[in-house]
C-alpha cells in the first residue's frame, strides 16, 4: 500500500513541476495572450467559411469555396462523426496553447523513460531535454502544431512497443493502440511515416537480437499484438484518414494526369512531389552540427543582433538613429547555411550531444544500436539533395516518401533518439553496476570526441564564406557594405557560441567526474546537470520564441484586416470570386474576405496549381473569366490597393453551345490557352467516355442562376427551350458531389480540365449541388465499431489488473528458506 502510494505521489509532483514548467516558459498565457503563429492566421484564413457554416448551422460543411476556387475541408480541421479519439486528446492538452504541446512533450517522453526502467529522477531531466529541445519550441512559434501535436505523441507510441517487447503485453498493447489513435489525430503524417522508419530499424535490431538470444518466439508474438495495435489505433481514425487518401489523389500529392510541362516538354515525375520540391529544405551536412552549437550557421533568417553587433554600430556609423539601427537589426539574415530559409537552428543541446557519445561508449546491449542506427538514418536522410544517393533512392523505391516534403524535418527521429540514449548513459552512470575504470574510459571518449569536433571547428573557421543565401538581395539594394558586416556577426556567433557549447560540455563531464571520484553526492549531480540542460536550452529558445511573440487574442481570431479594396468588394452581396494581385498565390489573406482562386496549404488541388501554372500567371483572362473571377485586387503607384471588376466574368452557371471533345488531360489544359469559355467548354473523352460531345442550341432566352448557396449545397434555377450543357465555376471533385435535377439524383461530368458541368434538358428546372461525402459514413462506422472495442480493451485491462492485484494480495506469504 505504501509503495503505491509512493508511487502516485512521486508521478503526481512530476506532472505538477511538468505543468509549471510548460506555463513558466509560456507565461503570457497565464495573461489572456496567445502566441502569433504564422501558420496558424493563414489557417484561420483557410477555414473562415468552415467555422462561419459552423457557427451557423452547427453542422459539419466538409467543403469550403473560399480556397483555391474550392476543396474538401479534410485537412482543414474538419470534424467527424464518433471521432471520441480526438475529444480525449482535447483532455490531455487541458493548458492554454502552446503550453498544452510543451506539456505533451514532457509527459510523453517521460512514461517512455519510465517505460525502458529509468529511475523517475533521470525520466525528469530527460522530460525536460526533449521538450525544450530547440526545434521543438521554434515550431511553436512558426504555428507547425499539428507537427508537434504529432511530435508529442510519438514517445506515448515508443512506450508501448518497449513494454511489448519487454513481455508486458497487456498494457503494452493498450498504451500503443490508445497512443497510436492519438498520434494519427494529431493529423501530420510526416511525422508519424517518419517514425515508422524508426520502428523499422528498431524492429531489425530486437530481430537481430532474438536471433542470436533465440527468443523468435516472443519476437513474432510481439510484433503480432503491435501490429494488432497499431491496427486499431488506424481504425480508431478510419474517417480521417480515408478522406485525407481520398484528396490526396486529387491534390498535388498525387498522381498528376499531366505528362508536359507549361512549355510542351515531357513532365519528368507524374506521381507525387517532384525531387527539387521535395528536397529544397535539405540540412547542410556540416550544417547538422547546429546540433551541438546552436548558431554555427547564424541561426534563424531573421534574427535579433542587438547593439553590440558590427551591423548596428556600421549603421549608427553611418549617421541612422539608435533607435533606428536596433529596429533595423532586429531581424536581420543572419542564417547562413544550405537550406532556402529557418526559423532557427535544430539544437539538442551541447551536454545532450555529448551524453549521446558517452552513451555510445557505455550503453550496451540492443537499446543503444537501434537508437544509434535510427539517429544515423535520420541523419543522412535530412542532408536530402547533399546526399543525394540515399535520398534519390528512397524517394524512387520507398514507398510513400515521394508523398512528403522538407525532408530536413526528419531530424525529429534523431531529436527523439539523441536524449533516450543520452539519459540511458546517465542511468549506467548513476544507477548500474559499471566498473569505475569503465565509466572514466568512456568520459574521456566522449569529452576527446567533443574537444576534437571542437578543434575542428575553430580550424576551419577560416575555410568557410559565410555567405547567406539573402545577402545577394542585400547587394541589390545597395547595402554591399552591410553584408560584410554581417558575415563579421556571423563569425562572432559562430566563436561565441561554440565557446558557450563547450562550457556546458566541460561543466557536465566536471560534475560526472566529480560523482565518481566520491567528491559529490549523486542527487547533487542530477539535479545540478538538469539544472544546466534547462539553462542550455532555454537560453537558446528565448532567442526564436519568447514573450514577445504573444499578442492579444482577438489578433489571432482576426488576423487580418480588410483593405479598402476589400471593403469595397465587400458590398458586392452576390456570389464570385476574388484574385488579389497583391498577395501572391501562397497566402489565404484573400480567402480571409471572399471567395479565392488562392489559398495557403501544403497540399494545394492539383487542378488549380495546374491552371495557375499553366495560364493564370501568363494572365489568361478566358480562365479568370470561367472561374468567376468578378473582382481583382490591385496596386497603384503609391501602394494603395483598388478593386478592378472584370465585366467578362462568366458567372456561376452558363449555357455553352459547343461540347467540344479532347483525347487526354494534356489536351484538356491546353486547349484552354484560346477557348471561349463562355461559349465552349472540351470534355476529355479518355475520362468521360458515356458523353457525347455536339453542337447546342442556344439562344438569348435560355438563363440559369444561382438562387441558393451554402458550401456544400448550391442551388441553380435554368429555363432554355432547347436541351444543352450546362458549365458551373465550380471545382470538380468526384467524391462526394451529387448533382440533382428537380429533386431526382443526375451525373455530371468535368470540362475545362477542372469545372463541373452536366446535361440539362429543355424547359424549366431546379438544379441543386449537394456535397455528400460517403468516405465520412462508411468512415464514421469503422471509427464507432473500433473505438468501442478499443475502449473495452482498456476497461478489460484495467478490470484483468484489480483481479490479479487482489489474488496478489490475497494469497499467503512464501515461508521463507532457511
Amino acid at each position: 500500500m505504501k509503495k503505491g502510494l509512493s508511487f502516485f505521489i512521486i508521478h503526481f509532483f512530476v506532472l505538477a513541476l511538468f505543468l509549471l514548467a510548460s506555463l513558466a516558459y509560456f507565461h503570457p498565457v497565464l495573461q489572456g495572450k496567445v502566441i502569433y503563429q504564422a501558420d496558424i492566421a493563414q489557417y484561420t484564413g483557410m477555414a473562415k467559411e468552415q467555422n462561419d457554416f459552423r457557427k451557423l448551422k452547427d453542422a459539419e460543411p466538409y467543403w469550403t469555396n473560399s480556397a483555391f476556387g474550392g476543396m474538401p475541408t479534410y485537412q482543414l480541421g474538419a470534424n467527424y462523426p464518433h471521432d471520441y479519439i480526438k475529444q480525449l486528446d482535447r483532455l490531455i492538452r487541458f493548458l492554454p496553447r502552446p503550453a498544452d504541446y510543451l506539456f505533451l512533450y514532457f509527459i510523453g517522453f517521460y512514461i517512455l523513460l519510465c517505460c525502458l526502467k529509468v529511475d523517475y529522477r533521470l525520466a525528469v531531466v530527460g522530460a525536460l531535454a526533449f521538450g525544450f529541445s530547440t526545434y521543438m519550441i521554434i515550431i511553436l512559434g512558426a504555428g507547425h502544431n499539428a507537427k508537434a501535436h504529432a511530435i508529442g505523441y510519438l514517445p506515448l507510441v515508443l512506450a508501448g512497443i518497449v513494454l511489448v517487447f519487454r513481455k508486458k503485453y497487456l498494457w503494452g498493447f493498450v498504451l500503443t493502440a490508445l497512443a497510436m489513435a492519438l498520434e494519427i489525430t494529431a493529423n501530420h503524417y510526416q511525422m508519424t511515416y517518419y517514425f515508422m522508419l524508426l520502428v523499422l530499424v528498431l524492429g531489425v535490431v530486437y530481430l537481430v537480437d532474438a536471433i542470436r538470444k533465440k527468443y523468435l518466439k516472443h519476437f513474432f508474438t510481439s510484433v503480432g499484438l503491435l501490429l494488432l495495435a497499431v491496427g486499431l489505433g488506424i481504425a480508431a481514425n478510419a474517417t480521417g484518414l480515408m478522406a485525407t487518401k481520398e484528396y490526396a489523389d486529387w491534390s498535388t500529392r498525387g498522381e498528376s494526369a499531366l505528362t508536359i510541362e507549361p512549355d510542351g516538354s515531357p513532365r519528368e515525375n507524374t506521381g507525387g512531389l517532384d525531387k527539387e520540391y521535395i528536397t529544397q529544405w535539405s540540412y547542410g551536412i556540416a550544417e547538422s552540427l547546429n546540433l551541438f552549437v546552436p548558431r554555427l550557421f547564424g541561426g534563424a533568417s531573421q534574427e535579433n543582433l542587438g547593439e553590440d553587433s558590427k551591423s548596428f554600430t556600421y549603421l549608427v556609423d553611418k549617421g541612422l538613429p539608435r533607435s533606428s539601427a536596433l529596429d533595423f537589426v532586429g531581424g536581420l539574415p543572419l542564417y547562413w547555411g544550405d537550406q532556402p530559409g529557418t526559423s532557427g537552428p535544430a539544437y539538442i543541446g551541447a551536454i545532450i550531444f555529448f551524453l549521446f557519445f558517452l552513451g555510445l561508449f557505455l550503453v550496451k546491449g540492443k537499446h543503444k544500436w537501434w537508437l544509434l542506427f535510427g539517429t544515423l538514418l535520420s541523419l543522412v536522410l535530412s542532408w536530402g539533395k547533399n546526399f543525394a544517393l540515399l535520398t534519390d533512392l528512397m524517394i524512387d523505391y520507398f514507398p510513400l516518401y515521394d508523398k512528403f516534403r522538407a525532408v530536413s524535418s526528419v531530424q525529429v527521429v534523431l531529436e527523439l533518439c539523441a536524449p533516450i540514449l543520452a539519459i540511458l548513459a546517465l542511468k549506467k552512470w548513476f544507477m548500474d553496476k559499471v566498473p569505475q575504470e569503465d565509466k572514466l574510459r568512456s568520459l574521456n571518449y566522449a569529452a576527446g570526441i567533443i574537444l576534437g569536433v571542437a578543434a575542428l571547428l575553430f580550424l576551419f573557421k577560416g575555410t568557410f564564406s559565410f555567405e547567406g543565401p539573402a545577402d545577394g538581395r542585400l547587394r541589390m539594394t545597395g547595402l554591399e557594405e552591410l553584408t560584410e558586416m554581417l558575415k563579421l556577426d556571423r563569425k562572432a556567433v559562430y566563436t561565441s557560441d561554440l565557446l558557450r557549447s563547450l562550457g556546458f560540455v566541460l561543466a557536465a563531464a566536471l560534475l560526472l567526474w566529480g560523482y565518481v571520484k566520491g567528491a559529490l553526492k549523486q542527487n547533487l549531480v542530477l539535479a545540478a546537470v538538469g539544472v544546466l540542460i534547462v539553462i542550455d536550452l532555454v537560453g537558446v529558445n528565448k532567442r526564436y520564441v519568447n514573450a514577445d511573440n504573444f499578442v492579444s487574442k482577438r489578433q489571432m481570431l482576426q488576423p487580418f484586416q480588410p483593405s479598402a479594396a476589400n471593403k469595397a468588394i465587400l458590398q458586392d452581396e452576390g456570389v464570385y470570386r476574388v484574385f488579389d494581385q497583391t498577395d501572391g498565390f501562397d497566402s489565404a489573406k484573400t480567402a480571409y474576405f471572399h471567395q479565392a482562386i488562392t489559398g495557403y496549404h501544403a497540399a494545394k488541388p492539383a487542378g488549380m496549381q495546374d491552371l495557375f501554372n499553366f495560364h493564370l500567371y501568363r494572365g489568361n483572362l478566358a480562365v479568370f473569366n470561367m472561374l468567376n473571377v468578378k473582382y481583382v485586387i490591385q496596386q497603384d503607384d503609391e501602394g494603395n490597393t483598388f478593386p478592378l471588376e472584370n465585366p467578362d466574368a462568366n458567372g456561376n452557371a452558363w449555357f455553352i453551345s459547343q461540347l467540344r471533345p479532347v483525347a487526354s488531360a494534356n489536351d484538356a489544359i491546353m486547349a484552354l490557352d484560346s477557348l471561349d469559355t463562355g461559349n465552349v467548354a472540351v470534355l476529355n473523352t479518355s475520362a468521360f467516355q458515356d458523353i457525347e460531345p455536339k453542337d447546342y442550341a442556344k439562344d438569348s432566352t435560355a438563363t440559369i442562376a444561382l438562387t441558393s448557396y451554402a458550401p456544400n449545397h448550391l442551388v441553380y434555377e435554368s429555363s432554355n427551350d432547347n436541351d444543352g450543357v450546362a458549365v458551373f465555376s465550380e471545382m470538380y471533385y468526384p467524391h462526394g458531389w451529387q448533382a440533382y435535377l428537380d429533386g431526382r439524383p443526375v451525373a455530371h461530368f468535368k470540362v475545362n480540365y477542372v469545372l463541373r458541368a452536366m446535361e440539362v434538358p429543355r424547359g424549366k428546372h431546379t438544379i441543386a449541388f449537394k456535397f455528400e461525402p460517403q468516405v465520412v459514413a462508411q468512415g464514421s462506422k469503422i471509427v464507432l465499431v473500433s473505438t468501442l472495442l478499443l475502449g473495452l480493451v482498456i476497461v478489460g485491462g484495467i478490470g484483468f489488473s484489480v483481479y490479479r492485484g487482489k489474488n496478489r494480495n490475497a494469497s499467503p506469504e512464501e515461508p521463507q528458506r532457511p
